[in-house]
């Protein structure tokens, strides 16, 4: 029986900004988001750059206060918690950014760095500390070797490897990953995404993927979500959201992905011309944020922005085209 480990009602996080007069304006960063996640499965959100894909791991790991809605991590009602609180949720929560250059501390070296959740969360006693490190590098196929090494001093894909590291040192049961290979090499890509698939099974973890890269969902997640401008507009289990996309934005999406074959070219949706620009994230147009890049808008597009129905089981869309489904997530 499916359990759900992280549920997000209506949630919204949007950033004051100043416009050309200096009046105080909102980007609405994400706009009233309905996401579910169930223990166990690895759910890839995908959206181009700027849609908020970002925004809402980071205001899931509390780094960014949300504007309105709520996140419940398994029941617990975590978009307001004190310092505190959210300090001993982080045991079970936790996140792998893109870039661990800029994650890891490169005055310190590895094993200062592995160290550190141990001791905060106070994990194991100082005696068996280096120890639970050395086991922690073996978990990630990294040898003791690096311990004393400097982040500086190491490949990307071994930044990485020791960010996954430090990111499970406290045996946690939901990890967000923020485009944890989009930053490295495609040789190494392939390990990263192995090494974390093996830890993910091993471990029993629930994985909220983020990427812009729909080929590597297809692999990998349980589901998928799309993202655009603030708002989900799809989501479906893996095999269904690639065999029948509804939305005209994942259509697009879907259609623009290179293949080599033309058995591949074939199971493509046909190919969907964008005809106008994203429109700014502080002046969002009425009714459907996509109809400016549509070609199958109407008149109702314009003018009320849909929400989301199943438009099958399982499968919801936030598009006009499916309005005569009344069922909702």
């Amino acid at each position: 029986m499916s359990q759900e480990i992280l549920s997000i009602h209506d949630l919204k996080t949007y950033f004051p900004v100043k416009d050309s007069q200096g009046k105080e304006v909102y980007v609405k960063a994400v706009d009233g988001v309905q996401l579910k996640v169930e223990k166990g499965e690895i759910l890839g959100l995908v959206g181009e750059s700027g849609s908020g894909k970002s925004t809402i791991a980071y205001t899931i790991m509390g780094m960014y206060k949300p504007t309105g809605g709520e996140i419940l991590f398994q029941g617990q009602d975590i978009g307001m918690l004190s310092q505190e609180r959210s300090l001993s949720l982080k045991k079970d929560l936790q996140i792998v950014f893109q870039d661990p250059g800029s994650s890891l501390n490169s005055y310190q070296d590895i094993q200062k760095i592995l160290e550190l959740p141990l001791k905060v969360h106070k994990i194991v006693g100082k005696g068996d500390m280096k120890q639970k490190v050395i086991d922690m590098l073996r978990m990630v196929e990294l040898s003791q070797s690096y311990l004393n090494k400097s982040p500086s001093a190491m490949g990307g894909g071994e930044r990485q490897l020791i960010s996954i590291a430090r990111a499970l040192a406290c045996d946690p049961k939901f990890i967000i990953l923020d485009e944890p290979t989009s930053a490295l090499d495609v040789s190494i890509q392939a390990k990263i995404i192995n090494t974390l698939l093996k830890l993910q099974k091993e471990r029993e973890l629930t994985y909220l993927f983020i990427t812009h890269d729909l080929s590597l969902m297809r692999n990998i997640a349980t589901r998928v979500a799309i993202m655009y401008l603030g708002k989900i507009c799809e989501t479906a289990k893996t095999n269904d959201f690639f065999t029948n996309p509804l939305h005209p934005y994942t259509r697009m999406l879907l259609s623009s992905i290179p293949v080599i074959s033309e058995q591949e070219e074939a199971f493509k949706p046909k190919k969907i011309q964008s005809t106008g620009e994203i429109p700014s994230p502080v002046d969002i147009p009425p009714g459907c944020s996509f109809h400016m890049r549509c070609p199958e808008k109407t008149d109702l597009c314009m003018k009320e922005d849909p929400t989301m129905i199943e438009a099958s089981p399982g499968h919801f869309v936030r598009c006009h085209l499916y309005s005569r489904c009344k069922s909702k997530p």
